[in-house]
């Protein structure tokens, strides 16, 4: 997208403090996803990839759009649901809130399109509401992004639990892959990956579950279709394939972390404070115009 487009990529450590976090390891936490960033590709001489909390702009301007916003919006948010089921009354409010500074972060930089997972498509949606009724409201500032979700990795389910989505924050470290997972480790995982009833390697989402999220994952590092897969697969059982899948993950992560590895603190520390001033520059003056219209500039 980066040839595309003119992408702005951001360390988001403000949602991340939604939830507790030892502020030792968040300072770490967030030095390695840049680097994930820089290792998975991201272009600093193309894109733009800043840490959130040093653009104030953001903050700003979510109390502003939190003035748009309604309590029934945000009632609806599936995702603060699904993630304070167990203690809603004790969940902070910025994990309430959360939808709206994701739309912060989105209406800032007058996004053109937005590429996210399926389960972040519900707060997409709300971002181009609050455009929509802050532009009818006062006047038109806010260009509405499109919602860009690609098909074949909508959404990864987790390897112990193919029904619900792959998630970081699983109880379970059999649930997920992490980038920094040594090899040996990514291995382990995806062999006690759980498996369907029967034998036979095929994409089936609603028959076989665990399968096809297994062959999703395949396609995607390998590059091969998943039909292809099938093909490759007929007649075998699952044992071969978990193994060769397993083989396929260690080596993207071999060639994965020998990048990530390579990429020292401080480059990343000047790609972060130039990218810092790049957006900072664009971010005020979307927040100049919101602030004319308001009345409060």
């Amino acid at each position: 997208m980066q040839d595309q487009y003119h992408c702005i990529f951001c360390v988001v450590d403000y949602h991340a403090i939604t939830v507790r976090q030892d502020p030792k390891i968040l300072k770490e936490k967030i030095i390695e996803v840049a680097k994930i960033y820089l290792a998975a590709g991201i272009d600093p001489q193309k894109s733009i990839i800043f840490q959130q909390s040093k653009v104030s702009q953001h903050t700003e301007l979510a109390w502003i759009l939190n003035c748009v916003a309604r309590i029934a919006d945000l009632n609806k948010m599936t995702q603060f649901k699904e993630k304070a089921k167990k203690g809603k009354e004790t969940a902070s409010v910025g994990l309430y809130d959360y939808p709206v500074l994701m739309a912060a972060d989105i209406l800032l930089y007058q996004t053109d399109a937005v590429p996210v997972g399926e389960d972040q498509a519900q707060h997409v949606e709300l971002t181009r509401d609050l455009a929509r009724r802050f532009n009818n409201q006062f006047s038109s500032v806010f260009k509405i992004p499109e919602l860009i979700i690609k098909k074949e990795a909508a959404r990864i389910m987790g390897l112990d639990d193919p029904t619900k989505k792959m998630s970081k924050s699983a109880t379970s470290a059999y649930n997920y892959l992490a980038l920094t997972d040594s090899p040996e480790e990514a291995t382990r995982k995806i062999k006690k990956a759980v498996t369907d009833s029967g034998r036979e390697i095929k994409y089936d989402p609603k028959n076989k579950p665990a399968i096809s999220n297994l062959l999703t994952i395949y396609s995607l590092l390998a590059n091969k279709s998943i039909s292809a897969l099938e093909k490759e697969y007929t007649g075998q059982g699952y044992g071969q394939f978990k193994n060769d899948l397993a083989e396929v993950v260690k080596n993207f992560l071999v060639n994965f972390q020998e990048r990530l590895n390579s990429i020292s603190d401080q480059a990343v520390a000047e790609i972060l404070n130039r990218g810092a001033e790049q957006a900072t520059a664009i971010a005020q003056k979307t927040l100049k115009q919101v602030k004319e219209k308001i009345g409060v500039d």
